[in-house]
């Protein structure tokens, strides 16, 4: 039989993060931001890489662990669009672009609640969208994310697991519930092609088909 949590452990540490991505999950940690797991970054930069990502959104900008990690997967005149409520965050965030690297145009960075945000954002503007932010509004940002997307364009949702509480049906708290019914929503629509992926604490993606 297979030792399933050896197994996720060597999967999660397959691609170690290397100093810029330790520090920046450092930072993160100290400030509240927990960011995603390196499995689950390392999935982010495969499905950039895979699509040639050129223009991408990230909900919830953290310290800049999934920023570095999507940014390392896009095209070299690529740009990320990271949206984040607060702007203690943001501003170590843009210490760790820096410090890998992405200056100049590459980063663009808005301080803001991303349902009043998001709508500013261009239709069909964007291949890639991440969301790692408010779990209640999960189901808000799938919509968003829909209209942004171009056909062929990837939505990619962390903590899909969610501490493994999605699995269980007795677990009802708020956050659980919307994560949940997230999942449900994405399995169902015919518009996309979903995957969920047992990474860190879950990725969520699906390709927009139609």
């Amino acid at each position: 039989m297979n030792d399933a949590p050896a197994g996720r452990a060597y999967a999660e540490t397959f691609l170690p993060e290397d100093e810029i991505l330790q520090n920046a999950r450092r930072r993160g940690s100290e400030v509240g931001a927990p960011p995603i797991q390196p499995g689950g970054g390392a999935a982010l930069r495969f499905l950039a890489s895979a699509i040639s990502a050129r223009a991408v959104v990230e909900i919830g900008t953290g310290c800049g662990v999934s920023g570095v990690w999507l940014l390392r997967g896009m095209r070299p005149d690529g740009t990320l669009t990271s949206v984040d409520v607060e702007p203690e965050h943001q501003r170590l965030a843009r210490q760790a672009f820096n410090e890998a690297g992405f200056t100049g145009g590459r980063v663009r960075l808005i301080s803001g609640r991303a349902l009043d945000v998001l709508p500013r954002l261009a239709d069909g503007g964007y291949d890639l969208v991440f969301c790692d932010a408010a779990k209640r509004e999960y189901t808000d940002y799938y919509v968003e994310s829909l209209r942004l997307l171009r056909p062929g364009g990837i939505v990619a949702f962390d903590n899909a697991l969610w501490g493994d509480k999605v699995a269980d049906p007795s677990r009802r708290d708020p956050d659980t519930v919307a994560v949940r019914e997230l999942g449900k929503l994405v399995r169902d629509d015919e518009r996309l092609t979903p995957l969920l992926i047992p990474l860190g604490d879950g990725l969520l993606a699906a390709v927009k088909t139609g």
